[in-house]
């Protein structure tokens, strides 16, 4: 079966990619880097020609409000066009947890939202995955709050979860039925922001401190304690953050590619 990844060269796009070539199907990854442009809808009616199924994990450059919504009305609009056209038969996107709690007060996630609304009114079967935030991106959070060698984060509740287990679950509802709803995916522990942020900080040698502020905003939001939870029939993955941690600091022990070249190698000259 052919299934086109829309962002299939990214971190959850490249891991879908993959999944999806081990079990058989013919998964194309179609980004500006493969010469497919979603914005001005350049070389997407070939990419989706003959798919069954299009998976979009694309984001937006900037998450600055209106390029947020206009990255995802125009891209979600060529898509669907295109997918139309090509006679798609299940649309399946990546959003986020608690979506439409945040949008009221942040226009990354307003403009996520419409993405949805756009996906649902298309008349293509589809399945919205709603993910948690990614280990990956406890760093990113922290930078996004961090004022000198200090980081403001409050206390509320979330329930991460790993990149790879993001992947997986969008692997799977690519391969099944449309729901033409929600699927919730999320980690198997809910922690505190602050805290975990903390643990990972130290884990990785940061100096920063991490200080729990109830005022302070999650990136520009201001969030209440269970916003960023999933609902209780959510699907659970499986990665902890302790294992995730492991494995990551082991990628981090390794040599890279150079260094792992003899010493001797580097003294050659081109011809």
């Amino acid at each position: 079966m052919k299934i086109v990844i829309i962002g299939g060269t990214g971190r959850i796009g490249s891991k879908v990619v993959s999944m999806l070539r081990e079990s058989g199907h013919e998964a194309v990854p179609a980004a500006p880097n493969t010469g497919v442009d979603t914005l001005t809808g350049n070389g997407l009616p070939d990419a989706v020609a003959g798919a069954a199924v299009v998976v979009d994990v694309s984001n937006s450059p900037s998450f600055e409000d209106e390029a947020a919504m206009k990255f995802f009305q125009t891209s979600t609009r060529n898509i669907l066009a295109a997918e139309a056209k090509a006679g798609v038969r299940h649309h399946v996107v990546l959003s986020v947890v608690g979506v439409e709690r945040l949008a009221a007060t942040n226009g990354y996630f307003r403009a996520k939202l419409a993405q949805e609304t756009l996906v649902r009114s298309s008349g293509i079967p589809f399945s919205i995955v709603h993910a948690t935030q990614f280990f990956e991106f406890l760093k990113g959070i922290a930078d996004s709050a961090t004022v000198g060698n200090t980081v403001h984060l409050p206390p509320v509740l979330f329930q991460p979860m790993a990149a790879e287990d993001v992947a997986r679950a969008v692997s799977t509802v690519a391969l099944g039925t449309p729901v033409n709803g929600i699927i919730e995916v999320a980690g198997p522990q809910p922690y505190r922001l602050d805290e975990l942020v903390r643990l990972q900080l130290h884990a990785t040698n940061d100096p920063r401190d991490v200080v729990t502020d109830p005022r302070a905003r999650y990136f520009v939001t201001q969030v209440s304690e269970r916003a960023l939870l999933p609902a209780d029939d959510a699907r659970i993955a499986h990665t902890t953050f302790h294992a995730w941690q492991q494995e990551a600091g082991q990628q981090r022990a390794a040599p890279s590619a150079a260094e792992r070249v003899p010493s001797t190698a580097s003294s050659g000259h081109s011809t």
